[in-house]
């Protein structure tokens, strides 16, 4: 019975320290693909700057360069630099610098109590 409860307990912790924030994050990036649109700026998994020129299904079209655009598979962006998503992540981000230890202060910015 022992054994039962410390193999539960184990595939608890697992679930709790490996899958849920897995799940997280697989969840924001579909979130992420899914809010492009065109005008957005965005990093690809490569180190490219690009700018959203047309979004379809699977694939989307980026302007690398004054004049030069490619295709590129969404799961290559790793990262929406403007737009919504990225103003929602900001926002995130000034949540999580704020913990209950400290006092919000000018400008999003955290000092000690």
């Amino acid at each position: 019975m022992e054994a039962l409860i410390f193999i539960a307990v184990i595939v608890g912790l697992m679930w709790v320290l490996l899958l849920a924030p897995q799940r997280r994050r697989q969840r924001a990036q579909r979130d992420m693909l899914g809010g492009l649109e065109v005008g957005d700026e965005v990093l690809t998994a490569g180190g490219v700057y690009a700018t959203v020129q047309a979004v379809r299904d699977d694939d989307l079209t980026v302007e690398i360069a004054p004049g030069t655009s490619v295709r590129l598979d969404k799961r290559a962006v790793a990262l929406v630099l403007t737009g919504k998503d990225a103003e929602a992540d900001e926002d995130v981000e000034a949540v999580l610098e704020t913990t209950e230890d400290e006092e919000p202060t000018q400008a999003g910015r955290t000092s000690p109590r």
